[in-house]
């Protein structure tokens, strides 16, 4: 059975998952920040790039909040959830967890807004389709 440590649930659908390796350790033994925020960036972008049917680029990154540290061996969990759609942008919610040890203790370490812009072969932005088309 999995146990979190809040009463909350991840909000979004699950994207990605990895595990967090020794090579990504900073000088504290912890996780890097910028290698979660990478991992939420590559989840984000596979909502923006089904969401706008085509190339999305980051634009910004919003209301990065860290929680708690990631370490050696946890199954980061990154879950998405479109929050806004505009005529070439997306905000995407990204909540990030992991599974920590054997027994897979459940734990929100991180969230935050990613915007997207969709993007042309030209690189210029382009209208995001309505939903359904």
């Amino acid at each position: 059975m999995v146990q979190t440590t809040e009463n909350e649930d991840a909000a979004g659908e699950l994207t990605l998952r990895t595990i967090a390796m020794p090579a990504d350790v900073n000088v504290n033994g912890d996780i890097f920040g910028g290698w979660v925020l990478s991992q939420m960036d590559l989840a984000a972008g596979i909502v923006s790039r089904e969401r706008s049917k085509g190339r999305a680029a980051t634009i910004a990154v919003d209301a990065m909040k860290f929680i708690r540290p990631v370490a050696v061996g946890d199954v980061l969990c990154v879950y998405t959830q479109v929050a806004r759609v505009g005529r070439t942008s997306m905000a995407i919610n990204v909540e990030a967890w992991v599974r920590r040890g054997t027994q897979g203790e459940r734990q929100k370490v991180t969230e935050a807004v990613f915007t997207f812009v969709a993007i042309d072969s030209d690189g210029n932005p382009r209208p995001v389709p309505q939903e359904g088309n």
